[in-house]
């Protein structure tokens, strides 16, 4: 079951730019409208907010025809997603409504959404965003539709970031593994894989300071995939080094595969000028063209600096964006920028297949949106004007949190933290797109950070640690007010651990947004540990044995606590005899002891990371939070993933009705 959508004529594209008159009609899909039944039929609230009927108002003044008869209740609401073939359908859902299920998928005039006219819609200030011709349907590049409520039914699921997958080629992929985990999911019972940020690592491999808060990772591309198409060959892939399976050597992955991406654009360029997907490579281009530019520009004058450098240490013309170095780095590098779009292509292009795939096996995808984007960024680069920086382009403050479980001097992120003022004056537009594009790639998200958006923690620039920062205040629910404006109710979850006061809690609440709760952190000395305790869930919550950033529970079960927090021996004694008090336990299999806790519990929403399934130790720990180097590598092996694991998940759905 997923969310239950309002649709309205408000629709959102992802690029300022329309299809021009001599790009190819592209109609939709009809094998594309696997997973959709969920949605035809269903019942829309006849409550509306008032933000709801401020919203239709401004439709109607924008173009007084705007049909938006369809949200009378019981009306018949089907959601069409554009396929892959389309090119259209990468980076964000198609969403029609008052369509004839009787006609064929294609062939229908979405015209009388709007009256037939070109819709300018006003969302909060960014007009930019959004225009579009309604003439033809197989022209729409990308929308979204406002949504008047979302509901978080009954569930389970796991948390696994596709690096972990297994394969021989060094890192998990979104090739054949990845369809195997679905698979195993289904046979599970489970509803649910939440992922990492999936955008191209930088700093420390971490999937938190990526060069991109909008691109994918081609190291996710599967080799196996371009393969099948015949963009690499078998020959090709035969001469893979021999790389550990246990984890992933970063540099040596890149070394091995980037190549081949660059092959694979090659033989794209030569074999694929008469196929269609040579089209819908123009297309992508096109739709993205918010952000793909700058990325691909970014990436390819990076590399051309020896790819270490900070952009802010590159010559000052191309630092400073100057119109006559963009122009000539352009030409300079204009192959390597149109290869990087083409990594991005098939990244989601893959992505959208593995996507649809656990769609029609009623398996929902939950993405991670950090609060911060990394310094060393397209995003910084590209908007400086929206981020605290020196005149050299250096963060002038930083983020981070205070002192916390994790470490005694706190978490020095090191990010630049936005010019909030300047978000507001433009209707908080690049959160608007940013989230707009997470929303097309997954069906659920977790915002990281939630309560820096209320006050965040400041840390002057040169601090070595975060101990001597400061609170400062955020957007606030002027942010989401404008989000809601935009995108409608949205399906977040909010990260609300550490420092959360009552003002986070009343904006988390104000807009229906689910917190978080850590069975971990329950049974000791943390100051949520109150709320984490199974017997004080409210329904509205999503419960985790344990988060990437924590030990897995059998290697918290089993720590001595040094290193990886900040508690003593005697914490963990009087934690572990508590823990066995609670649980009615022995300690053995204690995974599974926190597994039934969960699943048994109230919270509408339950996961956990694929290593407390395995019941793995800390040597399967994704991440240490504060430790900079050596994180993000497990990966775990497929003969793991045992039908009797799969069969003893099930049962637990059944008998807890998830």
């Amino acid at each position: 079951m997923t969310p239950h959508w309002e649709i309205s004529c408000r629709v959102a594209f992802a690029t300022k730019k329309r299809l021009t008159a001599n790009a190819p009609d592209k109609g939709v899909d009809s094998s594309t409208m696997a997973g959709a039944n969920h949605i035809a039929g269903a019942e829309v609230r006849k409550r509306e907010t008032r933000r709801t009927r401020q919203v239709r108002q401004r439709d109607h003044e924008i173009n007084p025809e705007c049909d938006d008869s369809a949200a009378d209740p019981g009306e018949r609401h089907v959601q069409q997603r554009l396929g892959d073939h389309a090119g259209h359908g990468f980076q964000a859902e198609l969403w029609k409504h008052r369509i004839d299920p009787n006609e064929p998928a294609g062939g229908q005039d979405a015209s009388h959404l709007c009256g037939g006219n070109q819709a300018v819609a006003d969302f909060i200030g960014c007009r930019h965003l959004i225009t579009f011709d309604t003439t033809k349907a197989g022209k729409w590049l990308a929308a979204w539709a406002y949504n008047e409520s979302v509901t978080f039914p009954r569930s389970s699921g796991i948390l696994l970031h596709p690096t972990s997958l297994p394969g021989r080629f060094g890192i998990g992929d979104l090739g054949p593994e990845a369809y195997r985990f679905v698979d195993f999911l289904a046979a599970a019972g489970q509803r649910i894989w939440q992922v990492l940020p999936l955008g191209p690592t930088g700093y420390g491999d971490s999937p938190y300071q990526l060069f991109s808060a909008f691109a994918g990772n081609p190291l996710l591309i599967s080799l196996d995939g371009l393969a099948a198409e015949g963009l690499v060959s078998r020959e090709e892939l035969a001469l893979a080094p021999e790389l550990p399976v246990d984890e992933v050597d970063y540099g040596r992955v890149i070394r091995f595969k980037l190549p081949l991406l660059r092959a694979a654009y090659e033989r794209f360029k030569t074999s694929w000028k008469d196929r269609r997907e040579y089209g819908d490579f123009g297309d992508f281009r096109a739709m993205s063209d918010r952000w793909l530019g700058d990325y691909a520009l970014f990436m390819a004058v990076k590399a051309a600096h020896g790819g270490e450098a900070v952009w802010s240490r590159w010559e000052p013309a191309i630092a400073a964006r100057k119109p006559g170095a963009l122009k000539e780095w352009r030409a300079r590098l204009a192959e390597e920028i149109e290869a990087l779009e083409f990594a991005q292509y098939m990244f989601f292009r893959q992505w959208r297949s593995l996507h649809n795939y656990a769609r029609e096996r009623g398996i929902r995808m939950m993405g991670d949106l950090p609060i911060y984007v990394a310094h060393d960024s397209a995003d910084v680069w590209a908007n400086p004007d929206l981020f605290q920086l020196d005149a050299a382009g250096d963060p002038a403050v930083m983020s981070g949190v205070p002192p916390d479980y994790f470490s005694a001097t706190g978490q020095l992120w090191g990010n630049p933290i936005y010019r909030w003022d300047r978000m507001a004056q433009t209707g908080f537009r690049w959160w608007i797109d940013r989230l707009f594009a997470a929303l097309a790639q997954v069906d659920i998200v977790r915002v990281d950070h939630f309560r820096g958006l209320e006050a965040y923690w400041e840390v002057p620039a040169g601090e070595t640690t975060a101990r001597n920062g400061r609170w400062v205040k955020g957007p606030g629910a002027a942010l989401f007010e404008a989000l809601e404006g935009a995108l409608g109710k949205l399906p977040i979850v909010a990260e609300n651990l550490g420092v959360i006061t009552p003002e986070v809690e009343a904006m988390r609440t104000e807009f229906g947004f689910p917190g978080m709760a850590i069975l971990q952190f329950a049974f000791g000395k943390d100051p949520q540990a109150p709320d984490f305790k199974p017997h004080n869930y409210p329904r509205d919550r999503v419960a985790y044995t344990g988060t990437h950033d924590n030990d897995t529970t059998v290697g918290w079960w089993s720590s001595t606590g040094a290193g990886d927090s900040t508690r003593t021996a005697e914490d963990i004694r009087e934690e572990r005899d508590f823990t066995r008090k609670y649980l009615a336990t022995d300690g053995r299999e204690i995974h599974w002891v926190f597994i039934r806790t969960l699943m048994a519990s109230v919270a509408h929403t339950v996961l956990f990371p694929l290593q407390d399934v395995l019941g793995l130790g800390s040597e399967a720990r994704m991440n240490t939070p504060a430790v900079p180097s050596g994180n993000w590598r497990w990966r775990y092996r497929a003969e793991m993933l045992t039908p009797a694991i799969a069969q003893r998940l099930k049962e637990m759905v059944s008998m807890y009705e998830r």
